[in-house]
């Protein structure tokens, strides 16, 4: 699969904040728990975990909510604050953001590598057995990242 040329941008609705992606994310996959559906207002989010050195806020202001994880952890999720556009999430791993790839410029190369929280997906919703899919929450990220490495090299 042929990644963009980094860096790449986004930012919600209305245009307020803008953002820049300098590199790769570590992967992308679809996360089915309630709260995802609840905050996207669909079946699940699309999930993109990248280095906090790797996005750069370019403009705008945030509003921030901190929720409780089913871990007892807290994750804060940032929106603009003028449209509440959901943009990602800072969870309690050091260096990590979780950004919402549907805010992206252009989505045509975030292809989905997994999905987590199956357990609470759409009744509906069609999961790929050959993806790396997970009933809950990983207890670590490692193997999605590894799908996306081999997903993003796969033709090198």
């Amino acid at each position: 699969m042929d990644l963009p040329d980094f860096p790449v941008e986004g930012g919600c609705q209305c245009g307020a904040v803008r953002y820049r992606l300098k590199a790769s994310p570590l992967s992308v996959y679809n996360c089915h728990c309630k709260d995802c559906q609840r905050f996207s207002g669909a079946a699940w989010s699309m999930s993109m975990p990248v280095r906090s050195d790797d996005i750069e806020h370019l403009s705008g202001a945030l509003d921030r909510y901190d929720r409780a994880a089913d871990s007892g952890r807290t994750i804060a999720m940032l929106f603009c604050a003028n449209c509440h556009t959901w943009l990602w999430n800072e969870p309690p791993t050091p260096g990590l953001m979780v950004v919402r790839a549907g805010s992206l410029d252009s989505l045509d190369w975030a292809v989905p590598i997994g999905n987590i929280w199956t357990d609470s997906k759409a009744a509906w919703a069609a999961i790929d057995p050959n993806r790396t899919n997970f009933p809950g929450q990983p207890s670590s990220r490692e193997p999605l990242y590894d799908a996306w490495t081999r997903f993003t090299h796969k033709d090198t």
